[in-house]
């Protein structure tokens, strides 16, 4: 029997003891979580799939002659302001997105127009349609009680529709409550160090989430534990499989889908013990939906059937390679892989706090650094450093 198949069932308290401390951080879902209201929160991937394949089914899109377009705005309303499109039944209403979209396509200033009644933006609006040197663009309307435009953009946008990803997911994550393996992440109780995976999913704890111009998700593999090593105590050092994906059928956002190993999720659904994080993104040019066909959805597909032996060799692997074993050996490998000096004694430091003994092994340095990084406020600065560490971690294998 494997280590994996051993960690299958569940310890009696209900969850898993895990080390936090080690790997990176990652705090993507969390700000995903902070920032959206409870209308934008979904409980089941049917929900969210039903609420977005709706509005795509109530939408409809078409190339227009830039110049063909009208601006229509009436001085006793300075609020209202609607666009008259060739062959359009009705004037259809710009959202605040696509408003803006309309604004950058012409070079106009967005941010200006919307301080100016409705009568002087829709001149400098008209004046930059007329003469838009494009001369296409493309639209996305949908019905919804009124005519919104959802979307304007060039006509060589590729428009991948939210529901498309969902249904990606669907297939290999069924509802995303725990009738596969896939599943809402449970949460760690930080007092203890306990993960637990079963929690029920509301709006506080979902991360399935879409807005009207939206979609993002995440799922963990949380049931189904790997362990790679043991910690300095001899307990063993867990993992959980994760991915999280996104995707913007309004040209908000690029497509993507990151996969990555964890150790837990807190409430806040900050991740942290990150290691291994792959991303995969597609902008949404002429030929995205090829793309998102023969790229994403089946490197999505492969992550959630792959064996995580590759990722358990690879830990281990640089556990057992001893880089250093005196001061001089330890400040070299560093500086000679770019780390500053202070940046090398920091690191240092941080492995013989944590673990009670300098840095020896590849896996001991890569510790270091992601615990390091997590401590660097700046996000640019942090992620620069979590990818040395991976590198490290990589070539190791």
């Amino acid at each position: 029997m494997t280590a994996i198949e051993i960690m299958n069932e569940r310890p009696e308290s209900g969850g898993y003891k895990v080390d936090m401390s080690r790997g990176g951080h990652d705090g993507r879902v969390s700000s995903e979580w902070f920032s959206r209201p409870d209308d934008e929160k979904y409980l089941s991937l049917s929900d969210l799939y039903a609420s977005v394949k709706g509005r795509a089914e109530q939408s409809r899109t078409r190339t227009v002659e830039s110049a063909a377009i009208r601006v229509e705005a009436h001085r006793d309303d300075p609020e209202k302001l609607a666009l008259v499109l060739p062959d359009a039944e009705a004037p259809v209403a710009p959202t605040h997105w696509s408003f803006g979209q309309l604004a950058s396509l012409v070079s106009a200033p967005a941010a200006y127009l919307r301080q100016l009644p409705a009568p002087l933006a829709g001149i400098n609006l008209q004046y930059g349609l007329t003469n838009h040197r494009a001369e296409q663009v493309k639209t996305m309307e949908v019905a919804n009680g009124r005519t919104e435009l959802r979307a304007v953009t060039g006509p060589d946008y590729g428009r991948i529709y939210d529901h498309e990803l969902v249904s990606a997911v669907q297939h290999i994550a069924g509802d995303g409550v725990g009738d596969t393996r896939w599943k809402v992440p449970g949460v760690l109780d930080w007092s203890t160090g306990i993960y637990n995976p079963m929690v029920d999913v509301t709006k506080d704890t979902t991360t399935l989430y879409a807005s009207d111009r939206d979609v993002f998700l995440f799922l963990v593999d949380d049931l189904n534990p790997i362990e790679a090593g043991t910690l300095p105590d001899g307990s063993p050092d867990l993992f959980f499989r994760g991915f999280y994906c996104w995707n913007s059928e309004v040209g908000a956002k690029t497509l993507g889908i990151a996969s990555f190993y964890l150790r837990a999720v807190c409430q806040n659904r900050n991740l942290w013990g990150v290691e291994d994080f792959q991303e995969i993104s597609i902008r949404h040019s002429k030929y995205a939906a090829n793309r998102f066909a023969h790229e994403a959805s089946p490197a999505l597909a492969n992550f959630a059937d792959s064996s995580p032996q590759p990722f358990i060799q690879g830990i281990r692997s640089a556990r057992e390679r001893i880089v250093a074993r005196s001061d001089e050996d330890r400040t070299d490998f560093l500086r000679k892989r770019g780390f500053s000096k202070a940046e090398t004694g920091k690191i240092v430091e941080t492995v013989l706090a944590e673990e009670g003994r300098p840095p020896e092994s590849v896996f001991d340095f890569v510790q270091g650094i992601t615990a390091v990084a997590r401590s660097k406020p700046q996000q640019d600065a942090r992620l620069t450093m979590e990818t040395r560490a991976r590198k490290l971690l990589e070539a190791a294998a």
